[in-house]
């Protein structure tokens, strides 16, 4: 059985779905569309800015869900996914490939979470740290004895678990976690507290936003970041998405799922190979590799 699995934000590189463009009809209207919805050219910005281009919050997550969806819909008769699932901003375009909304709806609803969470970040400061070496109880019980906001932010594999909050408490945290034998406590060098408190105002944003759109019947179960758990009711669906932005990455706790209803096979779709190895650090036994860009069409 295989499943799907869609890249969040920092997969983003210069010249990224350049190949797809200049090889694929599906891909060249699919692009010239997304300029049209978008009010610029984020294909120019894609395919020849600099990494410092690539960085703008507005370019950035429509960027990756671009590469990640006309790379799905340039090969959609080869694709045939019994389940999805995609990591923050991946879920996004999860929900295009298993058909509950629409590339257009998808693609405006990217761009609107990408301003409204920088927005946020301007007007609540804060920032994330990724805490390795320790078990996922004992950084939980450290975020609720911290003074200030910081919480689990990204669940993404055994030993590895992302926080996120205000400065202060980031760094109190980093410090306690270090005492007590973490391999690595280190800040990141992100815009702000993702999921997390802090990004409230951008879910009520983004709340209002995804209240507009329709939300259809899918093809497959996607698995979501606040649960790990699979869904395929239009309202579940709509509500999960909703509490994403202020919730954590349930991303150990999706594959984990995924493998126990009988995926056998991860294919990454979209840039990097991040979800790969993330896969193999939560299940050694699983395959897992990239959907290539050869014959698309």
């Amino acid at each position: 059985m295989k499943a799907y699995i869609f890249p969040g934000q920092g997969a983003q590189f210069s010249g990224m779905g350049k190949d797809l463009y200049e090889n694929s009809k599906t891909a060249y209207e699919l692009f010239n569309n997304a300029n049209e919805i978008l009010g610029f050219k984020i294909s120019d910005v894609m395919f020849n800015g600099s990494a410092e281009d690539l960085k703008q919050t507005s370019v950035t997550q429509p960027a990756i869900f671009l590469h990640s969806v006309i790379l799905a819909m340039s090969k959609e008769n080869e694709i045939s996914p019994a389940m999805v699932a995609g990591h923050s901003l991946g879920e996004f375009s999860g929900l295009v490939i298993n058909k509950s909304i629409s590339f257009e709806d998808g693609l405006n609803l990217v761009s609107i979470r990408a301003n409204a969470m920088q927005k946020a970040c301007e007007n609540n400061p804060g920032t994330m740290a990724a805490v390795l070496g320790l078990e996922d109880k004992l950084i939980e019980i450290v975020c609720n004895e911290v003074k200030g906001t910081v919480v689990p932010a990204n669940y993404n594999c055994p030993g590895q678990l992302v926080i996120s909050g205000e400065l202060k408490a980031i760094e109190l945290a980093c410090e306690k976690l270090k005492e007590l034998g973490a391999r690595r406590a280190i800040v990141l060098p992100v815009g702000g507290a993702f999921h997390s408190p802090l990004m409230q105002e951008a879910k009520i944003e983004l709340e209002n936003a995804i209240n507009k759109i329709i939300f259809s019947n899918p093809i497959c179960p996607i698995y979501q970041n606040v649960s790990g758990l699979p869904y395929s009711s239009e309202i579940e669906i709509k509500e999960n998405l909703i509490s994403q932005l202020t919730s954590p990455v349930k991303w150990t706790q999706s594959i984990t799922h995924m493998v126990e209803n009988g995926a056998k096979e991860f294919i990454e779709v979209g840039p990097g190979r991040v979800l790969q190895g993330l896969v193999r650090k939560i299940n050694v036994d699983i395959n897992s590799s990239s959907l290539n860009l050869e014959n698309v069409e």
